[in-house]
């Protein structure tokens, strides 16, 4: 069995700005990221395409899903959440799951023990205000700092966090004596490669398609295995890219043996066939 995990990481109005007090507007995984990001002023190129992904990219890959009736995972920010309500009301009504992707896009390992343990906190409470309820995960925007799973532990609520890409399984580790439940993200199978060597949808969707074909495989010879794919609405969502998105998840569709799932359903899964094992485990 091979479960296949999309994740839509909705950031769009979380990033760093001169609005918000950081003194430069943020170009990464935009399509002006060339130009320097730590470069002073407002960059207004950079600023408009971010806002193409809450006014255009998330409603095209929402309804590409939607079409399909297949789920999504959303890593949001609760910034981005609080500033764009539309989205927000749109996940509340659509029975997408939600990790925690921060209270907006920083690093949480440049914050103190006690900014990172605020920052924790101040997502959460806005969670609860935009969505109702709190984040099922929790992942890092940048990764993690050395104190972040023991924060999140010690907030409570989550059934686990994202902050690692060591494995292709959940797995359990022990936080000062509590059992805590890991499922790995990757960085591999994820549309920010458009910026980083992979020009066209053709391309995005061979390199996805045959990692998916590899861990079928793999999976039908009773190897259970967990693919993530990692998508952000102003990058994916460009009419271009969507194309590809589309052929895969047609490719996809068209196997047996594939469990399309949301993150907190393998979550919950793992917690339900592989107990925590007991004390001992490591960080």
């Amino acid at each position: 069995m091979l479960a296949v995990n999309f994740v839509l990481n909705v950031e769009e109005g979380s990033e760093p700005s001169v609005q918000d007090g950081d003194g430069f507007s943020e170009t990464n995984l935009s399509e002006v990221h060339g130009r320097n990001y730590i470069e002073r002023g407002r960059n207004l190129a950079a600023e408009t395409c971010f806002e193409y992904g809450s006014r255009v990219g998330f409603w095209r890959t929402t309804r590409i899903f939607a079409e399909r009736g297949m789920p999504l995972t959303m890593f949001a920010c609760a910034l981005a959440l609080e500033r764009n309500p539309e989205i927000a009301a749109a996940i509340r009504a659509s029975g997408y799951d939600v990790c925690s992707h921060g209270w907006r896009w920083e690093k949480h390992f440049e914050l103190s023990e006690e900014e990172e343990r605020a920052r924790i906190a101040r997502a959460m409470a806005s969670f609860h205000r935009t969505l109702g309820a709190a984040p099922d995960g929790w992942y890092c925007r940048y990764g993690p700092s050395v104190n972040t799973r023991r924060l999140v532990v010690e907030h409570g609520g989550f059934l686990y966090d994202s902050d690692n890409y060591g494995d292709e399984l959940p797995f359990w580790t022990t936080v000062e004596g509590k059992p805590h439940l890991i499922v790995p993200y990757t960085m591999a199978n994820n549309d920010g490669k458009f910026f980083g060597g992979t020009a066209t949808a053709d391309d995005w969707f061979a390199f996805c398609r045959d990692g998916f074909d590899v861990m079928l495989e793999e999976g039908r010879r009773g190897a259970a295995r967990m693919m993530s794919i990692g998508l952000h609405p102003r990058i994916i969502g460009q009419p271009a890219r969507a194309a590809g998105l589309m052929r895969l998840l047609d490719h996809m569709a068209r196997h047996h043996g594939v469990w399309f799932a949301r993150r907190v359903d393998i979550a919950r899964h793992w917690i339900a066939t592989h107990p925590y094992p007991g004390k001992g485990l490591g960080e």
